[in-house]
């Protein structure tokens, strides 16, 4: 409920954390990120997601000429320096374009209904991780996806996807209720469902990196990016919608 710029820079403080747990996946693999370069990079797409007036004035090219001029420097094995510029853009673009959707959704006009947005996301994401986990635990037959996450069920997905539904229209009721049902109803399923992708796709991150959890900022859940993974994936669906249908 605090003013914009202080949702902001909370959400860019976890992308920033979540940047360097992405980069020490990288380090787990041998390859060498360019970290200065990719929170410059990050720093970039976060803000031209969340500061709509700039969007006249793209940042890509620049961008792309920052990260491609970098692997010119000395100091690298030749053979390095093109996975490092990959994995340091795949980085920048995972924790700064989306976590700029994150904060993005704290300032988007109407400003005033930017703190019920942020609680739209919360919610969704939330209360399908509790459905999941409670519908996984009891119905749980089928493995979602074995080879990322073993204790992930198809049941427990469903779950989570009812989950989504019920939190999106809690939020409506309370705080949003101009958004019509079927809106509703469609932004609660999509949501949910890119925060099982986002998940599965950290698990992917992890399994590469041969790492139990992305750090130890949180004691018994793991880093920020476990903590994030969902919000992330699920944001730009709320970022877009309320971007273009608002």
């Amino acid at each position: 409920m605090g003013p914009p710029v202080l949702g902001v820079a909370l959400v860019a403080a976890a992308a920033l954390v979540g940047l360097v747990e992405f980069f020490r996946f990288a380090e787990q693999r041998q390859l060498r990120p360019m970290r200065l370069t990719g929170l410059l990079l990050a720093s970039a797409m976060f803000l031209d997601v969340v500061h709509r007036p700039w969007r006249d004035t793209p940042v890509w090219p620049l961008a792309a000429v920052l990260l491609l001029g970098v692997t010119l420097l000395p100091g690298r094995d030749l053979l390095d320096r093109v996975p490092s510029a990959a994995v340091t853009l795949l980085g920048a673009v995972y924790v700064g374009a989306l976590g700029g959707t994150v904060a993005g959704l704290r300032t988007l006009d109407p400003v005033a209904e930017g703190p019920w947005r942020i609680v739209l996301l919360l919610a969704i994401i939330m209360v399908s991780d509790t459905l999941a986990f409670f519908s996984g635990l009891l119905f749980g037959r089928h493995r979602l996806a074995p080879a990322l996450s073993p204790s992930k069920t198809v049941e427990g997905a469903v779950g989570g996807l009812v989950g989504g539904i019920v939190g999106a229209f809690a939020v409506r009721t309370f705080g949003l209720p101009w958004l019509p049902p079927a809106h509703t109803l469609g932004l609660g399923l999509l949501v949910a469902a890119l925060g099982i992708v986002g998940d599965l796709d950290e698990s992917l991150l992890k399994r590469w990196a041969g790492v139990k959890d992305s750090g130890t900022l949180f004691p018994g859940h793991g880093g920020m990016l476990d903590r994030i993974d969902s919000l992330l994936f699920g944001a730009p669906i709320l970022y877009y919608y309320f971007s273009y249908f608002r």
